[in-house]
Formats: structure tokens, sequence, C-alpha cells
């Protein structure tokens, strides 16, 4: 095998497999269990799939979409993609057909990586409108043949017998920094998404950015779980690209539903996610203690005093001493200890949080139990990391510093703009949008709203098309509210509402699991959630957690009106993106009824 030392990630790739050829690469969920693939056999695969791509015309510069969910040949495919010099294109799994077919006539796909027969029949359904499509190869097996259709086991026999397997080596030798490897869709929270590009410089840049930070804590002994989407920068980054730099294991979750028991399974040192899985996990044991013995409630509300005083100790890695280090000791002993045994996290070195703002309760809930959480912050169109907490302080509430050769500053009007090697090269087929998100001294303008501390970290307040502006004129970020709000063990997904009103309103989406206990517990009778959320003592529920999740926000910020709403928001039912991003305009038309009412006299 031929050490290509180029400075993009298909040949970082190449270089490990040299190195570590039989240890395991990857490790994928089967009939239970796990099952390791290695550096040589992921290798052949690449290669195998590359040499097929370039069978069938690929070149450099052409479009190889991948619609599937997080799995091994995911990589497969975006490795080929890249190391033929060829732009790919991901597709969230969870993309409908007609949100699929956007992306691939858009991008000009030639050919199409789906994950199964429905991700398929998805395609099949709008290919017509997609006339640059020739090819569909697919990862599962199908009962028969389809035209147009090939199994992915067919494209690497295919590969294999290609004539001239050194056409792979010329085309990864002969990639520049600057050409594009890829096309991001931007989530589309308003208006049709944009084809974000993104160069292998911005790829390479970022993860040697996050290693300067990083790089001791992590070896190639550490193993990865990988469960956020592979289509979003912020996982192909830092769950996939990065572990490759490192020479460490991924192992595949088989999906969100079944992340606990993956996380036993795995047992990961190393964790990639969004602030709602923290968000999930942090209520999953408040919700178990809350049906716990009076004894074992005592214990934990007992160690949980301890876990607030570590908290500084943890994120400046103070050594803790005396009386103190002593009932630390004790209360990791009794609760700590068994809880990350039992949540499948006790071998976890750290998390990265990113994706969205990571409520204070909830970073604060980890780090006293002596987790390492670093937050931090990015988009799309910075590949996605600019700012991250580092291991010498962590200050929650804060995204951290920027990384090296990144400047971040911000705007009179208090926007966050940024400048770096890692930033995009512009939004594909349309410079209008490129040209407006660029400042005329080569800043990228974020959209986010922010302040810099004394010490150079980073805090998020808002998004500028999120602001509310209130009747009387004041201007309210409803995402701090939001995230403040996340915090009741009662409320699973919320809404602020005022814009041009004269006070603050909300839309929630309750967490009935708890509510049904609550309910439950408190024996009220109701045929349907609808009953519940028009029972006076449910709304006095609300309406106490509200208060109590707000008080310390200025007057302007109390939400004087709320409506509990029956069913929960997702990508299927239109109020979420596919990163889970709430489309605050779809939700404002989709309840205008409900809206109104709270503003009825």
């Amino acid at each position: 095998m031929v050490k290509i030392n180029k400075k993009t990630m298909p040949a970082v790739f190449q270089n490990q497999c040299t190195k570590y050829e039989d240890k395991a690469c990857i490790a994928f969920k089967k009939d239970g269990g796990y099952v390791d693939i290695s550096w040589k056999d992921m290798n052949t695969m690449v290669r195998n799939i590359g040499l097929y791509l370039l069978s069938q015309g690929i070149k450099k510069g052409d479009k190889v979409a991948i619609f599937a969910e997080n799995r091994f040949e995911w990589w497969v495919a975006d490795l080929a993609s890249l190391s033929i010099n060829a732009i790919d294109v991901p597709v969230y799994a969870t993309n409908s057909s007609e949100e699929a077919q956007y992306i691939l006539e858009n991008s000009d796909s030639k050919i199409c990586f789906v994950s199964s027969e429905d991700h398929l029949g998805r395609v099949l359904k709008t290919k017509k409108k997609c006339p640059k499509l020739e090819t569909i190869i697919i990862f599962d097996e199908l009962p028969k043949k389809k035209k147009g259709v090939i199994s992915f086991k067919e494209a690497l026999q295919k590969g294999s017998e290609y004539k001239k397997p050194a056409d792979f080596d010329k085309k990864l030798a002969a990639i520049k920094s600057d050409d594009v490897a890829t096309y991001i869709y931007t989530s589309g929270t308003t208006g049709n998404p944009k084809g974000v590009m993104l160069t292998h410089d911005n790829f390479y840049s970022n993860v040697k950015q996050c290693n300067e930070y990083f790089n001791e804590l992590i070896t190639d002994e550490d193993t990865y779980l990988s469960f956020l989407p592979l289509s979003h920068s912020l996982e192909r980054t830092i769950g996939f690209y990065h572990p490759i730099h490192q020479g460490s294991k991924v192992a595949f979750a088989e999906s969100t539903v079944t992340l606990l028991e993956d996380f036993q399974l795995v047992r990961p040192t190393i964790l990639i996610s969004v602030p709602r899985i923290f968000e999930k996990v942090h209520g999953k044991v408040l919700s178990n203690i809350a049906d716990a013995s009076s004894i074992k409630k005592s214990i934990f509300n007992w160690a949980q005093k301890q876990a607030r005083k570590n908290i500084p100790y943890n994120c400046q890695n103070k050594v803790k001493s005396g009386l103190f280090a002593k009932k630390y000791n004790l209360a990791d002993k009794l609760v700590f200890s068994k809880l990350k045994e039992t949540i499948g996290l006790n071998k976890l070195k750290f998390a990265i949080s990113g994706g969205g703002p990571l409520p204070i309760s909830d970073a604060e809930f980890f780090l006293g139990m002596g987790f390492k959480i670093y937050e931090g912050f990015g988009l799309t169109e910075t590949t996605p990391v600019t700012n991250v907490n580092i291991p010498t302080l962590i200050k929650p509430g804060t995204v951290g510093l920027a990384l090296k050769k990144t400047k971040v500053r911000i705007s009179d009007e208090g926007e966050i703009q940024i400048k770096g090697p890692q930033v995009m090269k512009g939004y594909y087929k349309n410079a209008k949008a490129t040209k407006e998100v660029f400042t005329k001294d080569g800043y990228f303008c974020t959209g986010d709203i922010g302040v810099i501390d004394e010490d150079g970290y980073l805090s998020i307040t808002g998004r500028i098309k999120d602001i509310i502006v209130t009747a009387g004129g004041k201007n309210i970020s409803p995402q701090n509210l939001e995230n403040s709000l996340k915090a009741s063990r009662y409320i699973e997904q919320i809404a602020i509402i005022g814009d041009k009103r004269k006070f603050l309103s909300a839309l929630v989406v309750p967490a009935y699991e708890e509510l049904e206990k609550w309910a439950k517990k408190n024996e009220i009778k109701y045929e349907s959630f609808i009953d519940l959320n028009n029972n006076d003592m449910v709304n006095q529920l609300f309406r106490v957690d509200i208060d109590k999740y707000t008080r310390n926000f200025a007057r302007v910020e109390q939400i004087r009106q709320f409506k509990l709403l029956a069913g929960e928001w997702s990508q299927e039912t239109g109020e979420l993106t596919p990163s889970l991003k709430v489309k605050r305009g779809v939700i404002s038309d989709k309840y205008t009824k409900e809206i109104e009412g709270l503003y009825q006299e």
C-alpha cells in the first residue's frame, strides 16, 4: 500500500490502515452483540467501492449521494467517493421522498447510496425528477433485482474486478486541498436547504484544530459510540474523521431508541452528543429517584449536595482534599459509580456536546458526578467547530474558546462572526446567498447572537431570526427561556410566542411519561392526553414549574399564558428539521388558533 503524505482525510485513512491493519476500526451491532471490522478490511471495501465508482465513469467533481442511517457502509461510501475526488452529498435518513428529491436534484447527484428498501422506495418515487441520477446502490440485499439498482455486495465485487486498481491511488494523490469534498445541505428552518460546499482542507483543518486541545486525551485505545446522524457535520468531523485521525475505534449504535442498551454493550470512552441526550438521561435518573424509597431519596439528595460542591473542582481540574474529598468519595461509591455503571458510561473519559445549547442544569448534573462534558459551538458552514470548552477550564453556560487559527468577533449588532480555515467555500448554485453571509473583510456571519467574556469564552444568547420584538419594543431571545424551561421534568418541548404581542406566551408539549406518573399519584382520571391537558390540577402543575424556571428572568420575559399540546413535534409532522431544530414559522402557522386563544381578552 502506498503511503500518501497528503493533508486530506482519505489520505489520513490510508496511512492509518497501513499502521493498524488488523486492529478493529469499527464495530456494528449484530444479533444483540457487536462485531468488529479491521482497518484492513475497511480499506478493502473503500478501495473496491471507489474502483466501482470509477468503472461507472465517476470523475473529479461528480456528485455521489448517501441516503442512509449510521452504519459502516456509510463510512465506506464516503471515503470511497472522497478518495477518487468525487463530491459526496449526505441526505438525512429521516428525510421524506420530497426532501431527498430536492437535494438529489439540486446537487446534480449521479449515483445514490441508500440503506434499505424503505430508502430505495423514497428515491425511486422521485427518480424521474432527478434526470442526472443514473444508479442506486443499496446496502441491504434486495429479494429481487430492480432496474438501475445494484447491491453494495455486487458493487464491491465489480470494483474488485476493475482492470486498473492503481487508478485509485492516482486519484487520491491528485486531490488538492481546496477541492470540494462534500455538499452538506442545511436543515432549512426558513425556506429550502442550501448546499454548503466544504473542502478537503476544511475537514482536515477542523480535525487538526480540535486536536490542539484534545490530542493528549484521545488514544488509539479509545472507543466512540456513533449515534448522531453522519449527515450532520458534527458527527462527520468529530465522530468520524477525528477518531480516524487518532486511530480510535468507532461502534455504531443500533438507533437512538436502543441507546441505553448500546451504552451498556459498548461502554464508550468518548461520546459526541447533542443536548437532548443529556436532557433525556438526566430526566430518566430524576424520574427513577422520584419513585424510589425514602431512604434511597435521602442518600441521593445527600450525594447531589456533594456533586454541586464538586462542580468547580471538576471544571478547573482541582484536586479534592480534606473532609470534602472523603464525603465525595463516599457519594461516588454509594451513588455516582453505580449510576455510571447502570447507564453504561462508567468508562467514559469525556463527552462533547454540540448542535445546540446545553442547559446549565443538565451540564452541572453530569459535571457534579465527575463526568467531563465539553460544550462547543459551530455551524454546518464552519465544518462545524469554531469554539469549545477546554480540559483545563470548563465554563457551564458557555461554548468555550475559539479554536487555534480561528478569529471570532461580535458585530455592533451583537452577531457572532467567524474567520478561519474551517469556514466553507460557499453555497452550491447560490452566489447571492454566499455573498450575503460574508462581510467585506471575509468574516462569516453566523446569524447567532453572543458575548465573549474576559477569558475569551463565548456564550450564545440567541438567533437573530428568532428574536421576539414585543409590542412594547423589547427584544427577547426565546432560546434562553426555552432552555431554562426544559429543566422541568414535565416539559418535553416548548416554543415561546410573543412577536408584536403585549406579553409572552408558550406552546408546551408535556413529557407525558412523567405527567402520567404524576396524574396517577394524584388520582387524576383521564381517557386521553387532551383530558389531561384540560385538567385544572395539571395546568397548575405547569404554572408552578414555568414560574419556577423563569424566576431569574426579567419581568418582560415572564410567561403569562401557555397552552398544553397533545402531539409531540417531529420531523414527520413538520415542526422539526432533520437536525431537530424547531421550525418556528411552521409552528406559528400550524397552531394559529391556539396562539390567538392565548391572547384573547
